[in-house]
């Protein structure tokens, strides 16, 4: 691709929630790329822009050609308009067809699911890589795990047969995100949801899938020193760090799992039971039409979310623990400041997007990627000189 399209980099969504935060964060850090915004409102568009010096490009995420004439201009496009199973089809075909680098939020795994399924050989044999799940959805998780597995062998020799995960987070919601899951619910993919493989390449899913379900239940965990429960990301992303153990290979007895982080203590204890007995009761009450309408009505709509002074508050902390073949432990951790939501969000997927623009990490393969398998430790490098905690970096 070169230099040959008129534009490096295209942001898709720039009006949302995360849209707005995305323009904000590519103003300070693109520095002599040539990008652009869009979406279908030329007029909410160039209020966004302001003084950015940005162009824009007026596209609606259902207008086919529009699309295709927004893709052949990029050699990658960011998208953060959401839901995606509703308003990214389009665009990922589009930029396949086009050999568009892509990228985005989604943590709508059915939808990622579709995508393998009609694109990832095409884009692998053009080179294009197509990575969905790049912001808190699923990247401390997946970057993490990976980073891991690399540390094991290079350090030590030793194929890396287990991690797990400990989040710890603080921040808000915004109407897209609960968008997203009411759309995947709706849709009648919980079943689809709720695989534990769902993601996984065909033939790489284990015989006996039962130690890979997702956790219903609080425990004790000594490596944490903590009480720890389900977290509600978790059924997205072990998803995608499972695709990214076949994709990459660590091995066909490799482990994941990831937990939400309470505590010790009798308090810590109390509260990861009721954590987990409020997630099963939720997930309940969600697969109910009128539950969801009622969470719909009392949750932000989408483009709305938390403000500016509660996201700057937030912060998120991904504890990894990996053991290896041979017994051999190895911590990680990836954190940072600010909402996980939508600050941590956007400075993945921006990052994330920068990276593919700049031509970064070129010897790695195409196909529907995860960020792992996409990006690898360029990316962590990248999200560190961006201020956040990496470790281990440089595996």
């Amino acid at each position: 691709m070169g230099k040959s399209r008129r534009l490096d980099l295209v942001l898709f969504g720039a009006t949302g929630f995360v849209g707005r935060q995305a323009v904000a964060y590519l103003a300070q850090h693109a520095g002599d790329l040539r990008w652009a915004l869009a979406g279908r409102s030329a007029d909410k568009l160039e209020a966004v822009r302001g003084s950015v010096d940005a162009g824009i490009v007026v596209a609606d995420a259902n207008d086919a050609a529009a699309l295709k004439s927004l893709a052949e201009q990029a050699r990658v496009v960011l998208s953060t308009a959401g839901p995606f199973a509703l308003y990214g089809s389009k665009l990922v075909a589009a930029c396949v067809q086009a050999g568009t680098h892509y990228v985005d939020i989604t943590g709508e795994t059915p939808w990622v699911h579709g995508l393998i399924a009609r694109h990832h050989e095409q884009a692998a044999r053009d080179g294009t890589r197509i990575v969905p799940c790049c912001g808190f959805d699923s990247v401390p998780s997946d970057l993490g795990s990976w980073l891991l597995v690399q540390a094991l062998q290079g350090q030590h020799g030793e194929r890396c047969v287990d991690v797990k995960a400990a989040f710890r987070l603080r921040g808000g919601l915004n109407g897209g995100t609960l968008a997203s899951l009411l759309n995947v619910l709706d849709a009648g993919q919980q079943p689809a949801f709720e695989d534990p493989f769902l993601l996984n390449p065909p033939g790489t899913a284990p015989a006996d899938r039962r130690r890979h379900d997702d956790p219903v239940a609080p425990h004790f965990d000594a490596d944490f020193g903590a009480w720890v429960g389900p977290f509600f990301m978790g059924p997205v992303n072990t998803r995608v760090v499972r695709r990214s153990a076949a994709l990459l290979d660590y091995g066909s007895g490799f482990h994941y799992q990831e937990y939400l982080r309470f505590g010790r203590g009798a308090v810590a204890a109390g509260l990861s039971a009721a954590a987990s007995a409020g997630a099963l009761a939720g997930r309940g009450l969600l697969s109910f039409g009128p539950a969801r309408r009622l969470a719909e009505r009392l949750a932000p709509a989408p483009g709305e979310g938390p403000s500016e002074q509660r996201m700057d508050g937030g912060s998120f902390r991904c504890e990894l623990v990996a053991t290896g073949e041979r017994g051999t432990r190895l911590r990680g951790c990836i954190a940072d400041r600010g909402d996980p939501g939508n600050r941590a969000t956007t400075k993945f997927v921006c990052e994330a997007a920068l990276l593919l623009a700049n031509g970064g990490d070129q010897g790695r393969s195409g196909g529907v990627l995860t960020p792992a398998a996409a990006l690898g430790a360029a990316y962590g490098q990248r999200l560190r000189a961006a201020g956040m905690t990496v470790e281990p970096l440089g595996a």
